[in-house]
Formats: structure tokens, C-alpha cells, sequence
């Protein structure tokens, strides 16, 4: 069980239902599992190289993994690199509270 029968009984007696209980007791306490699997997805997506290179015709709308490699000089390549890391950057650092809560802080009153 991911979440623990003690609490869904504990909220089903202060008079919750069902839908409650998901929204405001399992989603809490799978919240950091639930970001990480999103991470990871993001990361896989971001990165992903060859799918935009095999799917798209038009050079225009190719993605940064793949347009830093139609750029040619190498001096915009770092760069560009750099650049391309900032959306995966700013998203570990937004959800990061998410990881430090663990899975059981949900179920606890702050």
C-alpha cells in the first residue's frame, strides 16, 4: 500500500470522503514519488536526440539538442549547450522542496 491504512481510516473518521482522501491525503504523500517520475521523464524527453532528428524534415523546428549541432562553429556550441540546460536546471530547483518532504510528510500537519 502506498498509503498506509491508519491514515485512511483516521481521515475517513474526522468525516472525509472518498475524494478527499485522494486529493488531499494519497496525492500529498505520492507527491514526491509522483515529481520524480515526472523529472525523469523530463530529462529523457529533453535529452532525447534522435526521435526530432529522424521525425522532423524542417531544420527550424528542431530542439536544441539537435539544432546545437547544425550551428557548425564550436565557439556557439558551449553556449548553446548552456543554454539548453537552464529548463532542466530551473525545474530540479522548483520541485527540489518535493524530494526533501518524503513520502510520508503528507500525511503530517506543518
Amino acid at each position: 500500500d502506498a498509503v498506509p491504512d491508519g491514515i485512511i481510516e483516521a481521515a475517513r473518521i474526522d468525516g472525509a470522503g472518498e475524494f478527499r482522501i485522494f486529493f488531499q491525503v494519497a496525492l500529498r504523500m505520492l507527491a514526491p514519488g509522483i515529481v520524480t517520475v515526472l523529472l525523469f521523464t523530463l530529462v529523457a524527453t529533453w535529452n532525447n536526440y534522435f526521435l526530432p532528428l529522424i521525425m522532423l524534415s524542417n531544420e527550424n523546428l528542431f530542439p536544441l539538442t539537435v539544432g546545437l549541432k547544425n550551428w557548425g562553429a564550436p565557439i556557439l556550441v558551449l553556449p548553446g549547450a548552456l543554454v539548453a540546460t537552464i529548463p532542466l536546471l530551473l525545474s530540479g530547483i522548483f520541485l527540489q522542496r518535493y524530494w526533501r518532504s518524503g513520502l510520508g510528510a503528507g500525511s503530517v500537519k506543518g
